[in-house]
């Protein structure tokens, strides 16, 4: 599937569809992306009946039910605009595995072919798409990011958050040493092998904190939720936080962010 690219000038209207984790367990993130592309100009939609992509029952190799919980957001964005997506999993999702979850249905084939030529992770949209300059309104700080194994190896949102973060001048970005391993969440995986994964998120919450970074940053909610939660178990005090807040944060919210 091709990568649409909007050509010429930018686009007015975008949808936004938020995921389920960004909606149950981090609201704010979701916020503050609708904020930093209302301040681009966006006029950005939010169909009020979205849930899941489907992603948890397709990776888990349920792939009728999958289709049934994608077949219902097939039908929310009818105009030919951008989806925008603050994940890079359930992007990935949209735009690789919708069209193969209907490939004996030509009617919701060809749905699925229309939207996943449109879906962008936020990141990719910001820099691809709107090609925004942020100017960094924040004091010096060091941070460390982990991108989701789906986000990374799909959507390439690892290199797009780095590009982004390049912009903000009072930002040094620190690797960490687990940068490409999984963090242990993995959907239902985190359910079916919870002493795994919680091995698993241990190691990467090691890595992260030894970089010496003050805040680790992911563009995907189940990541955060469960390093944050491996964190807090242990009454650690670091944490980390959505991308989409830290640049809202970090270029100056409502004065503005273009240099």
């Amino acid at each position: 599937m091709q990568r649409n690219i909007p050509d010429g000038p930018r686009p007015t209207d975008i949808y936004f569809f938020a995921t389920c984790l960004v909606d149950l367990f981090c609201p704010e993130a979701g916020m503050d992306a609708i904020q930093i592309l209302e301040r681009e100009g966006i006029r950005v939609h939010f169909p009020e009946n979205q849930t899941c992509c489907g992603q948890p029952a397709y990776t888990s190799g349920y792939a009728d039910e999958a289709r049934l919980v994608a077949a219902k957001q097939l039908d929310l964005f009818p105009e030919d605009w951008p989806v925008v997506v603050p994940s890079g999993s359930c992007a990935g999702m949209m735009f690789h595995h919708y069209p193969k979850l209907f490939a004996e249905d030509p009617v919701r084939k060809a749905q699925a072919d229309a939207l996943s030529g449109r879906v962008f992770e936020l990141t990719e949209f910001l820099l691809k798409v709107l090609k925004v300059q942020f100017k960094d309104a924040g004091q010096p700080t060091k941070v460390t990011l982990h991108t989701s194994c789906s986000a990374r190896r799909e959507m390439g949102t690892h290199l797009h958050a780095r590009e982004l973060l390049g912009q903000l001048s009072g930002v040094e970005v620190l690797m960490q040493s687990h940068e490409s391993e999984c963090c242990g969440f993995g959907g239902t995986f985190s359910v079916r092998q919870p002493e795994i994964s919680a091995a698993m998120a241990g190691d990467k919450a090691d890595a992260l904190k030894k970089t010496g970074a003050e805040v680790f940053l992911s563009a995907d909610g189940g990541c955060l939720m469960n390093i944050n939660g491996t964190l807090e178990k242990r009454r650690d005090s670091f944490r980390g936080q959505h991308l989409a807040s830290f640049i809202w944060e970090r270029t100056g919210k409502n004065n503005g962010g273009q240099a």
